[in-house]
């Protein structure tokens, strides 16, 4: 059983800062690749930010700059840090688990539920 439990999210200004939890159970969360991604109404599903198993970061180019995002093994989880929030940024966040090009084992795509994220004054 699998599960990928985001929390964090809520209402902030313009300006201001949250930070995203996700934690994975049901997988050997060393061996992936985590993300975060995003989706407000109307839009599609995109990438905000990754790191891979070998601690690789990539970003989206909205967010460099604003965003971190980081790993603790040891925890089984990834964290995204958003500062200098937009009200572009309003979006539910959705964490991901999945195999990179030279990961070992099958492949297979893992979503949490999502967190809503709102800014606005």
């Amino acid at each position: 059983q699998v599960q990928l439990v985001e929390s964090g999210g809520g209402l902030v200004r313009p300006g201001g800062s949250l930070r995203l939890s996700c934690a994975a159970s049901g997988i050997i969360f060393s061996f992936y690749r985590m993300g975060w991604y995003r989706q407000a109404p109307g839009k599609q599903r995109d990438m905000v930010a990754a790191i891979t198993s070998g601690g690789v970061i990539n970003y989206a180019d909205s967010v460099k700059g604003r965003f971190t995002i980081s790993r603790d093994n040891a925890k089984n989880t990834v964290y995204l840090q958003m500062n200098s929030l937009k009200p572009e940024d309003t979006a539910v966040y959705y964490c991901k688990a999945d195999k990179g090009p030279f990961d070992a084992g099958p492949r297979g795509d893992y979503w949490g539920q999502g967190t809503q994220v709102t800014v606005s004054s």
